[in-house]
């Protein structure tokens, strides 16, 4: 159903005309009171903390008289290309990088070799995995952002209760692991009380299958890999921990009731043993429960190796933008390493001034990172956050993206959906994957032959 609602959106809302400019859409004829200054609109991004306000600040000094109006809320997809379609695009979108190709194959956004030679964007700056993920064919069509890295997060209360030692434990032997999940995973009175360890499906498949040494697509973006056996391997054992501790129903339960984002998250309640996750999540701690016990490893594959599936978003110019110039000054400013460096700073004195632990910020751009944790972050502060930012530098060199695809909207709705289809026990996982391998070889011919 999400696959067949996808399509229609991705595929129909070129021709549907809906009435743009709410939440940041559209072109408001960009002249604000008869000045001839322009105010360019954006879909995808608000300037909720300081990370994000410093650096929208940044840009927006940059193309002075002219400025940004944030919008509010996700990427959405039909009203992207519902406005495009009325003629009436944002000036600027963001979105995960790797959904870009899709619209990308539409011709709904503009690569940005011009952007780059016009600005002088130093594109060195920029992390190879991170440009990777939004190149297609040979073409750029996003700036990248964040650099979102996976690691294995770690909560030493209930290891202790298990009586299990967090230096020992470790993704790579599977038959170990999920005997550690069982230790862990405490059940009363019928009810889950604590995930002993959760594997974060469906939305980290790709992680586990490049865990037993597989990808979900061909290198060249144009050939899906969902039934690759050893894919069906790495869902056939995730599923299974879930089966493990109770089922699906449940287990999603429990986890949907987590505060995830607050004071009385997982961690600080005793709710979670472990589980892979991103590193951004080190700052929701150090913010909400400073004091939680915690330990970060590097998540590794069978053969050992730390494996680090990384995504992120990124800033792309619709192709009908009504001042790609202005944007593309704009999205310089926005990814630039002294941007980056700003905001880093903006967030530490935040962090210091509530006496709370500061974990960086992991970006798209290596020099920025470069000077950020070696000026901006200091040590002694949290020693549990001390390491965990250590692992997840070391780790992130070992960093790998999924190369963009030009269905990269229809392809994550096929395994998605295919996991879930197991998780809600209606089928078992080679036969979903093999489904799912069909509908994502369809959606990538199509967009390939009409890109």
């Amino acid at each position: 159903m999400f696959l067949r609602s996808m399509r229609t959106a991705v595929g129909t809302a070129l021709v549907v005309v809906l009435a743009a400019g709410c939440g940041g859409v559209g072109s408001s004829g960009s002249k604000s009171g008869g000045t001839g200054q322009a105010t360019l609109t954006m879909m995808g991004f608000g300037t909720g903390d300081e990370i994000a306000k410093t650096r929208f600040d940044a840009a927006n000094a940059a193309i002075m008289p002219n400025r940004a109006q944030a919008s509010e809320g996700s990427f959405n997809a039909q009203q992207f290309l519902s406005a495009v379609a009325s003629n009436t695009p944002p000036d600027l979108v963001y979105m995960e990088r790797r959904l870009l190709g899709t619209y990308a194959a539409k011709n709904a956004i503009r690569p940005l070799a011009d952007c780059v030679g016009r600005e002088k964007i130093d594109m060195g700056q920029f992390r190879p995995a991170a440009v990777v993920e939004a190149t297609l064919n040979g073409k750029l069509y996003g700036l990248p952002e964040f650099y979102n890295n996976r690691v294995l997060m770690i909560n030493d209360a209930a290891f202790a209760d298990a009586g299990l030692d967090p230096a020992t434990f470790t993704t790579s032997d599977w038959g170990r692991l999920s005997a550690a999940a069982t230790r862990l995973t405490s059940i009363s009175d019928g009810k889950l009380r604590r995930i002993g360890f959760d594997p974060k499906l469906p939305e980290f498949l790709p992680l586990w299958a490049r865990a037993n040494g597989a990808a979900l697509v061909s290198d060249d973006g144009r050939t899906a890999r969902l039934n690759d056996p050893r894919v069906v391997r790495a869902l056939e054992f995730t599923v299974g921990l879930i089966k493990a501790q109770g089922g699906w129903a449940s287990f999603k339960s429990f986890r949907d009731s987590f505060d995830f984002f607050g004071a009385k998250n997982q961690f600080a309640s005793n709710q979670l043993g472990a589980f892979p996750m991103e590193d951004f999540y080190l700052n929701v701690l150090a913010e909400n429960s400073p004091k939680v016990k915690l330990t970060v490893a590097p998540f590794r594959g069978v053969d050992g190796r730390p494996v680090d599936w990384i995504t992120g978003n990124a800033w792309a110019i619709p192709a009908k933008s009504p001042h790609p110039d202005l944007a593309c000054k704009w999205i310089k400013t926005m990814t630039d390493s002294g941007t980056w460096v700003a905001a880093a700073k903006a967030r530490a004195a935040a962090r210091k001034s509530e006496g709370k632990p500061f974990a960086g910020v992991f970006t798209g751009n290596s020099r920025a990172d470069e000077v950020i944790f070696k000026d901006v972050v200091r040590a002694g502060g949290n020693p549990a956050f001390d390491a965990a930012v250590r692992t997840v530098l070391q780790t992130q060199e070992a960093g790998v993206a999924e190369p963009l695809t030009a269905a990269g909207e229809e392809f994550k709705a096929a395994w998605q959906d295919a996991v879930n289809r197991v998780l809600d026990g209606k089928q078992q996982p080679a036969q979903a994957l093999a489904q799912a391998q069909q509908q994502a070889q369809k959606a990538l011919d199509e967009a390939n032959r009409g890109s």
